[in-house]
């Protein structure tokens, strides 16, 4: 079987191998070369002079510990488009924060108006964005939202970027993001269970005047263990030696090749969505480079279609998340998937739909 769904999605054998290779001490010498030597190329691919820490956990944990760590008694703006950036405004709440929710209709954007008319309101320390949100294939113009939010400096913006890392240009410092994290098993392309942000000096500055940080998430902590290439707590090494060799296909590939091939890729998607007669659920303009969301509005039988794609040719697409299953289906063209990858696939949604 092969996944085509927006996370977990396909692992290559080159990455298991380097997921297995022999443990070592998180202590030692040899971790902190490890640790230490993937640092220059976590921050190119960020694109920030600040450090990147890895913690082991889903990128759920960095995003409440990004709530913790920068929201003092200020108010959280969560802004809200589908399922994922909706969860966030019950974990701010579930963190004793007065949270406020920016929302829109699933499968609409979020819009830089919108949030300066929520931050105009005052008393906001932090605002959240998921940049690319997965539930329903919209992608939100981070820029714009992010100097909207640069008009308002007590206000840090935190941006989730789990399904659009690596997938095109984020430019952390260029564009002011305070707190900037992604998870493993979408876009990079690994394993599940492990996170990675970068913090800017303004987000560290504020995180050391909050109360109540914990420990697990602490970005003080954080920042003391990565002066000497360690993490606070025990960190899965197995993630990590994957993540090496996950930066050697990379930059061996080229960071801006693997943008123009999900670029390619995604534009082959669309194609067959317009050549099928599916719409789009995103709008023009709004619309996610490394995964597509049809709208199901030739009402075919998603459950059939998507069995017969898995019996036939080994297949699995996603067929709707949460309110829009059978709605709409979902088709990942990200991490390290090829055009000849995407070709087959497409191949395979004709066969299966056709019959």
């Amino acid at each position: 079987m092969k996944l085509f769904i927006p996370g977990p999605i396909q692992v290559s054998d080159k990455t298991f191998e380097a997921f297995c290779r022999p443990m070592i001490g998180h202590r030692s010498g040899d971790f902190k070369k490890l640790y230490g030597g993937i640092q220059p190329r976590l921050q190119q691919l960020f694109q920030t002079t600040q450090p990147v820490f890895l913690s082991t956990s889903s990128a759920w944990g960095v995003m409440e510990g990004a709530i913790r760590n920068l929201a003092g008694t200020g108010k959280v703006l969560n802004c809200m488009c589908g399922a994922f950036s909706d969860k966030w405004l019950d974990v701010s709440r579930r963190c004793g924060k007065e949270a406020v929710g920016l929302q829109v209709e699933w499968g609409q954007p979020i819009r830089g108006e919108q949030v300066r008319e929520q931050l105009k309101q005052g008393g906001f320390d932090v605002v959240t964005v998921i940049h690319n949100e997965t539930s329903t294939g919209v992608m939100s113009p981070i820029a714009e939202i992010a100097a909207v939010v640069a008009e308002f400096p007590e206000v840090r913006l935190v941006v989730d970027s789990v399904s659009s890392f690596s997938v095109l240009p984020l430019p952390m410092d260029e564009l002011g993001i305070d707190v900037l994290l992604t998870g493993s098993q979408k876009a990079l392309a690994m394993p599940p269970g492990l996170a990675l942000f970068a913090a800017s000096k303004r987000a560290m500055e504020r995180a050391a005047e909050v109360k109540g940080r914990g420990y697990y998430f602490d970005f003080i902590e954080f920042q003391k263990n990565q002066l000497e290439d360690m993490t606070p707590s025990t960190p899965s090494i197995s993630h990590i030696y994957a993540l090496e060799s996950k930066l050697d296909d990379i930059f061996t590939e080229g960071v801006a090749a693997r943008h123009a091939r999900h670029e390619h890729t995604n534009a082959m998607v669309h194609e067959w969505v317009k050549r099928n007669g599916f719409e789009f659920f995103a709008p023009e303009g709004y619309r996610s480079k490394s995964l597509t969301c049809v709208a199901n509005n030739r009402g075919i039988d998603v459950a059939g279609f998507l069995g017969k794609l898995k019996e036939r040719h080994g297949f699995i697409i996603d067929g709707g998340y949460g309110k829009l299953k059978g709605k709409t289906f979902r088709i990942s063209n990200m991490g390290d998937e090829t055009p000849a990858d995407i070709a087959e696939l497409l191949a395979a949604l004709d066969d299966s739909l056709l019959s």
